[in-house]
């Protein structure tokens, strides 16, 4: 059976079409992968009953005929989408005995579409992380190793529970979420592939609001098509979330495979980093040079106002969350600690149902909205914001799409960098300019470190543009054959 759960999604599908197996078997052996991949700590709450119930429904439906896109697929629901009836947390103790009576429009999209649903994946708490160290349920372990090393690595965050759940085998595939990164960055440490559409290609209806015009859902699975499948299925107009764009979805899997013969690839001059790893470099030259056997055009391209990208985004994403996290009050549902009156029940409940990082980016969020501050930081965040998205316009006019690395190096270990906030900020230099300028950016496996860990490339599009990117990144993952596994020790 634990043949099963090394299958892509697509070999998964093309299997139950063929009738080789069925739901229940495939459901089974990635629920019996999950029981026993404990120490890594990726699932928070597992549901194998429910797993189990929506697989015999799927073979129902197949034998029906009427079997959907993604029939008897077993994924991971990263714990920041509401689902009904089944406890979601955002990872925070604010929330831990919360169950919503409704469901986020990307789940019930997948649930439409057939998929089965293995449990809920840990997280950063609120997204909030660059490791997934910050969950109230402990970090996730990455399941690799660094060679003759037994020292446990992150796997990155926000989206940890939900990279290393998919680099472990223990679902076909997962939803994410992207703030700065936090799709690409956890997909670039485990050996996955994971993509942060445009935003506004997925509803963020459900999903626990971090800071709300930069979140954006998506998915990380095992290779491009896998991911290109689900993002299909996860995007789409929504009424209820004023920010959703109403445009025809593609079959993004149709761009997978295609010849990106005559393409314009742009490499941003300012990504190139001091103190960036050699093997990174590297990586990236190999990407320039597998693009160019592809036939495609390298072009330098500037995007000066990258400096100010981390210090921007550390405005403009704390203002948000302190915004939104304000909900959080004891009153109305969550956790509600006692107090004398109403201020000190407000008081309490916040101080104990929020963890340090939480706390750490409210009082950043409220004071750069405060009076005498607003202007001189959030209101210079949003202009270098603009800033930003005039330069990737700049760039659109001289090509189609751009190639820098993901992460500025390999999984480092648990508990290296979390008493260095600005250490674990700097995770996110190449990633959170797609976020600010709302660009779809995808991270695919493309070589080892000297360490034997993986390290990703990053192909960033044009808005809407989801097509082109998965064209580049079908090339590269064709380019690069990166099929290396962590080797199991759990």
């Amino acid at each position: 059976m634990t043949a099963l759960t090394k299958l892509t999604l697509k070999g998964a599908l093309d299997g139950l079409a063929a009738k080789d197996f069925t739901s229940v078997e495939l459901t089974r052996a990635h629920v019996e992968a999950v029981e026993a991949a404990r120490p890594l700590n990726a699932y928070i709450l597992e549901t194998p009953e429910k797993a189990l119930e929506m697989a015999a429904a799927s073979d129902a439906r197949r034998a029906k005929g009427e079997a959907g896109p993604l029939d008897g697929a077993p994924l991971g629901v990263k714990d920041l989408f509401c689902t009904q009836g089944v406890r979601t947390t955002a990872c925070s103790k604010i929330l831990e005995n919360f169950v919503p009576g409704y469901e986020s429009t990307v789940t019930s999209q997948l649930w439409r579409d057939g998929a089965v649903m293995l449990g809920k994946l840990n997280l950063d708490q609120f997204a909030m992380g660059s490791s997934n160290e910050t969950s109230y349920f402990g970090p996730v372990t990455n399941p690799w190793r660094a060679s003759g090393s037994n020292k446990a690595l992150t796997p990155g965050g926000s989206s940890g529970g939900s990279a290393a759940a998919v680099a472990a085998d223990l679902c076909l595939g997962a939803t994410a979420t992207d703030t700065g990164g936090s799709i690409r960055q956890p997909a670039a440490f485990t050996g996955t592939v994971g993509i942060k559409p445009t935003y506004g290609r997925c509803s963020r209806w459900g999903v626990v609001a971090f800071a709300s015009s930069l979140d954006q859902a998506g998915p990380i699975a095992k290779t491009v098509e896998d991911t290109a499948l689900l993002l299909t299925s996860m995007s789409g107009h929504d009424p209820k979330d004023s920010t959703s764009l109403d445009i025809p979805v593609p079959d993004f899997t149709q761009f997978v495979g295609k010849s990106i013969k005559g393409l314009r690839i742009g490499i941003p001059k300012e990504y190139r980093v001091d103190g960036m790893p050699a093997e990174i470099e590297k990586l990236w030259a190999d990407g320039i040079e597998w693009l160019k056997e592809a036939g495609c055009e390298i072009v330098e391209v500037s995007l000066p106002h990258t400096k100010y990208a981390l210090p921007a985004y550390y405005i403009v994403a704390p203002a948000e969350a302190s915004s939104n996290l304000a909900r959080y009050d004891g009153m109305r549902y969550g956790l509600r600690e006692d107090g004398a009156n109403l201020t000190e029940i407000y008081e309490r409940t916040r101080a104990a149902g929020f963890g340090d990082e939480v706390k750490r980016r409210i009082l950043i969020g409220t004071y750069v909205l405060s009076a005498g501050y607003y202007d001189a930081y959030y209101l210079k965040a949003l202009k270098v914001r603009r800033r930003i998205a005039e330069d990737f316009d700049k760039a659109w006019e001289k090509c189609d799409a751009l190639l820098t690395p993901t992460a500025p190096s390999a999984a480092f270990g648990l508990g290296e960098n979390s008493n260095d906030p600005i250490a674990m900020y700097l995770n996110d230099v190449f990633t959170v300019t797609t976020n600010l300028a709302g660009l779809p950016g995808l991270s695919l496996p493309a070589g080892l470190d000297a360490n034997g860990l993986p390290l990703g490339l990053q192909i960033i599009g044009k808005p809407l543009d989801e097509g082109t990117v998965f064209s580049v990144a079908g090339a590269i993952e064709k380019a690069a054959g990166f099929t290396a596994k962590a080797d199991k020790w759990w």
